[in-house]
């Protein structure tokens, strides 16, 4: 009997542990596991209520959390994401106008200003003529006579290309057409350059303006507002995707996504090096927000309202600011139509919406001590290094382009009159050489 207790005790002891144990782990892997929780309710509820597709598992990438989590709905509007049904549960609501927003409750954001398409001349723009040539060069993007595992990796879901203004070519993959809206992940911050642009026509802000935080009473408050479009106001970060790093804190970790980044330390002194920072971008996003007064409708009032962007929804975090690194959705066509405003220098229907410099100064890559984004000029890429070599030996010179997560592009050709726009979902293969090849191809094809 002696012996069965102290069996029985010792079992007892193993069994305290190895819960403890767990549980201990399950608390130091939480932030990770909320990140992955957080992606996929967020992602789930995106694609189901913006995009209006029934296969959000086809938008996660490889990883080994995916055969567990679990997806519900508690109320209307919303989704939860957890890991099998119990753990780092995450909601993610949806707002009419406003799409999805990780958020604990329902976030009070307002009323979305409605768009009116009529100044979009893509909104209900036919198909476009069927061009041999064309057609083999987006052919050839979308992997078509490559093994089909090959096609299914490169992942492309759309191309759209605009000649002079004009829609000249157009394809879709399966389950996507010309209405359905695509995540465009950091091309977002090409759109909040112009959004800074149209302010500043407006007179609302300036690119020199600086003490954008209250609470900054430390060399922070020298930060200007063009540091933050060109990444280098030295705020600590890192766009590491992993477990604690600043990105997916404040993408799946923080209600308030721009005061998490303004609560940062300095690393640099602003203006001395370029470092990749969503954070950056979405903390401008928090400043003109709140100097607007427009909140979380900031996107639609300022350009994607005056640009019939009928299908565009910026998601705003549970503050009611626009997540401006990462949350755009808009058609393809929509795209394409952000790419021609830009070509065009800010002028649509026949009104200056961008200081007539704004796109020169965007396309403009300051010196600085040191950077890892090469090329990076006020929220889009340039073909042309600070050293005169080309990133793109095969295409023009004066080639930009915006740039997202999984190889979304708007590529820019000015001296082509081109505007290229790929889709896709590529989180393993690379994407660029079908992108270069395609732009090229496009290039001999419409002379």
């Amino acid at each position: 009997m002696r012996i069965l207790r102290r069996t029985l005790i010792a079992l007892a002891v193993v069994v305290a542990v190895v819960i403890a144990a767990g549980v201990a782990g399950y608390w130091w892997q939480r932030p990770m596991l909320l990140t992955g929780t957080g992606y996929a309710a967020h992602n789930a509820c995106a694609v189901t209520e913006l995009a209006g597709r029934d296969d959000p598992e086809h938008d996660l990438p490889p990883n080994p959390l995916v055969p567990y989590l679990r997806f519900g709905a508690d109320e209307p509007g919303e989704t939860t994401g957890s890991l099998l049904g119990v753990l780092a549960k995450q909601r993610a609501w949806y707002t009419e106008g406003f799409g999805c927003t990780l958020a604990g409750e329902r976030p009070e954001l307002g009323t979305a200003t409605p768009i009116d398409d009529a100044g979009n001349p893509l909104a209900g723009a036919p198909a476009p003529t069927a061009d041999p040539a064309v057609d083999a060069a987006i052919a050839a993007a979308f992997g078509d006579g490559t093994p089909p595992e090959e096609a299914a990796a490169l992942g492309t879901r759309a191309v759209v290309v605009l000649k002079d203004g004009e829609l000249v070519g157009e394809r879709y993959a399966d389950g996507f057409d010309a209405a359905t809206p695509q995540l465009g992940w950091s091309m977002s911050k090409s759109a909040t350059d112009l959004i800074t642009g149209v302010l500043v026509q407006q007179g609302v802000v300036t690119l020199d303006d600086a003490e954008l935080r209250p609470e900054w009473t430390d060399e922070r408050a020298n930060i200007t507002i063009e540091q933050l479009l060109r990444m280098t106001s030295g705020i600590e970060w890192d766009e590491t995707y992993d477990l604690g790093t600043p990105i997916t804190q404040m993408l799946y970790g923080e209600a308030d996504m721009g005061g998490y980044v303004a609560g940062l330390p300095l690393e640099h002194a602003p203006g001395t090096v370029q470092e990749y920072s969503s954070g950056s971008t979405t903390l401008l996003c928090s400043v003109l927000a709140e100097r607007t007064g427009l909140g979380a409708d900031l996107p639609r009032q300022t350009l994607l309202g005056p640009l019939g962007l009928s299908s565009a929804v910026f998601e705003p975090d549970a503050a009611g600011t626009p997540v401006c690194s990462s949350y755009l959705w808009m058609t393809p066509r929509d795209w394409a139509v952000l790419g021609q405003f830009a070509l065009q220098n800010g002028e649509w229907n026949g009104e200056q919406l961008l200081p007539a410099d704004w796109m020169a100064k965007s396309l403009e890559v300051l010196p600085v001590e040191q950077t890892d984004d090469p090329g990076y000029g006020m929220g889009w890429r340039v073909n042309t290094l600070t050293d005169g070599s080309p990133r793109w030996p095969g295409l023009p010179a004066d080639t930009y382009y915006a740039s997202g997560h999984d190889g979304q592009k708007v590529i820019v050709v000015p001296s082509e009159g081109l505007v290229v726009v790929r889709m896709g979902f590529t989180p393993e293969a690379d994407d660029e050489p079908s992108e270069v090849q395609l732009v090229e191809e496009l290039i001999a094809a419409l002379g």
